[in-house]
C-alpha cells in the first residue's frame, strides 16, 4: 500500500474542485430563455412595423408656389421696415422710419417691362438726364437681389436709357475702390446693383444721394426657387439697412421717389 503525502491529497482535491462545473438551477435557466425569446419577438415587431414618415418641412418655394403672384405695395415695404427695426429703435425713431404714401410712385402691376415701367414713372427722363452733370451721384438707382440679376436688368433697360450712362454696382469680381474711382471720374445717370454694395459705396462716400431722384426696387421678380428679393434673408436685411442709410430720410424730405417694380 502506497501512502500519499498530505500535500498530494490537497492538490488532488483542489483539481477536482476546479474541474467541477457550477450547476445552474433549472428554474433560472427557463426564465432566462423566456426573456431572450420575448426580447427577440419585440425586436421582430419593431422591424416589421411600418415606420412613420417624417413630415417634410415646407420650403419657401412650396409656400409661394401655392399662391398666385401679387404685386408689391408700399404697405408691404413699410411693414417690413417697421418689423425689422421695432426692437432696435425707440418710438420716436420708428416714426422717422415711416414712409408716407406720397413718397412712392405707382407700383408695377406685373404687366410692365422694366423700360416701360421707368418710362411711366419718369416721364421727363430725357430732360432730367441732360441736365445731370454731377459726379459721384446717379439720378436713378435700381436695387436687385444679385449680380446676375443686375446684368439682366442692364439689358432690359436699353429701351429706356437712350444715351445715358449706366453703371453696375455689385461686389462680384469688382473692387469697391474701382467703382469709387469710376463714380468720381464720370457722370453716371443710372446705377443698378445689390443693396450690400450700394450701401458700402454710400458709407465710404463713394456714392452721393444728393442728385438721386428715383429709387426702384426689383420687388416682384422671382428667382428659380420662386423667391423675391425680400424673401431672401440676407438680401432683405441689406435692403432694409440700405433704406436706413439716408434713403428713407431723402424720401420723407421729398427729394426722392420710391418705386416697386
Amino acid at each position: 500500500m502506497i501512502r500519499r503525502e498530505p500535500a498530494e491529497e490537497v492538490k488532488e482535491s483542489e483539481e477536482s474542485k476546479g474541474n467541477k462545473k457550477k450547476k445552474i438551477p433549472s428554474g433560472k435557466t427557463q426564465v432566462k430563455r423566456k426573456k431572450e425569446v420575448k426580447v427577440s419577438q419585440e425586436a421582430e415587431k419593431e422591424d416589421s412595423a411600418p415606420k412613420k414618415k417624417r413630415r417634410k418641412k415646407k420650403t419657401i418655394s412650396d409656400v409661394l408656389a401655392q399662391h398666385a403672384p401679387t404685386a408689391g405695395t408700399p404697405e408691404d415695404m413699410q411693414k417690413l421696415v417697421l418689423e425689422h427695426f421695432e426692437n432696435k429703435r425707440s418710438v420716436i425713431e420708428l416714426e422717422e422710419l415711416q414712409i408716407p404714401d406720397t413718397c412712392f410712385v405707382k407700383e408695377n402691376d406685373l404687366t410692365h417691362t422694366l423700360s416701360s415701367y421707368l418710362k411711366e414713372i419718369c416721364p421727363k427722363w430725357s430732360k432730367l438726364s441732360k441736365n445731370h452733370k454731377e459726379k459721384k451721384s446717379v439720378l436713378l438707382l435700381v436695387v436687385c437681389s444679385s449680380a446676375h440679376r443686375t446684368l439682366e436688368l442692364i439689358k432690359l433697360i436699353n429701351a429706356f436709357k437712350a444715351d445715358t450712362k449706366v453703371m453696375k454696382l455689385f461686389a462680384k469680381h469688382i473692387k469697391i475702390k474701382d467703382q469709387i474711382n469710376l463714380l468720381e471720374k464720370n457722370v453716371t445717370h443710372i446705377g443698378i446693383g445689390t443693396p450690400g454694395r450700394i450701401k458700402a459705396l454710400i458709407d465710404q462716400d463713394g456714392l452721393s444721394l444728393e442728385s438721386m431722384k428715383y429709387l426702384v426696387f426689383d420687388w416682384n421678380w422671382r428667382d428659380q426657387k420662386l423667391r423675391r428679393m425680400m424673401d431672401i434673408p440676407e438680401v432683405k436685411k441689406e435692403t432694409l439697412e440700405l433704406l436706413d442709410s439716408g434713403l428713407i430720410r431723402a424720401s420723407r424730405a421729398g427729394t426722392l421717389k420710391i418705386g416697386l417694380f
